[in-house]
């Protein structure tokens, strides 16, 4: 078995107001930033005839065009992304990158910050 990641950073917005309804004091009824650190898990039982599960370079742009459509956004605003917990995130950022890395395991999605961290796994 064959394992190969890439991680990127990006630092963005967002609100929880929906997860604390009534709790008007809770930080997370607000709009607050996080920097957060991506990576990017593929698995495959066997290599491309070019020995590599994919091209790092292919997996940098895939990372670099995920990057681009969530650093400095406010997250809630992004379709697909209304309650926008690291859980959520994370399968968010699964599906958009999926069909460019087919073989693409995990997403791990953390906030080094916060000492936070989720994973969200295509299968198993």
């Amino acid at each position: 078995m064959y394992e190969q990641s890439y991680q990127f950073t990006f630092e963005a917005a967002h609100d929880l107001a929906e997860n604390v309804k009534g709790e008007t004091d809770h930080p997370y009824s607000r709009i607050h930033g996080h920097s957060f650190v991506v990576t990017l898990t593929l698995r495959a039982e066997k290599l491309a005839p070019e020995g590599w599960i994919i091209d790092f370079a292919k997996l940098k742009a895939i990372c670099e065009r995920l990057h681009g459509r969530l650093d400095h956004r406010l997250l809630n605003a992004i379709p697909g992304l209304e309650r926008p917990t690291l859980e959520n995130t994370a399968a968010w950022i699964f599906a958009a990158a999926v069909a460019d890395a087919p073989a693409l395991f995990k997403v791990e999605l953390s906030r080094p910050t916060l000492n936070e961290r989720v994973a969200y796994f295509a299968r198993g």
